[in-house]
């Protein structure tokens, strides 16, 4: 394992769990969230554990993104704040 490849993307994951928590629009906190659990996959993939890794990507960044997105698509603002 490469130490600073692992500690320059769980700086990376902490600033986008940071952001997912400060932002205001639900669509950029999604995308926010999507480039989270690819992140963490890709830290779980330089650790060695490749099937908890393709788990992440699949069910994190892949299905729960697009649940995501389509529930905030079909949905419609109350006011223009």
């Amino acid at each position: 394992m490469i130490w600073q490849l692992d500690l320059l993307i769980l700086a990376l994951v902490v600033i986008c769990a940071l952001a997912v928590i400060n932002v205001k629009d639900l669509l950029s906190a999604t995308v926010i969230f999507g480039v989270y659990s690819f992140l963490m996959c890709l830290l779980w993939a330089e650790m060695g554990a490749v099937d908890v890794a393709f788990t992440e990507a699949t069910v994190g960044a892949g299905i729960s993104t697009v649940l995501f997105l389509a529930a905030i698509l079909r949905t419609s603002r109350r006011s223009k704040d």
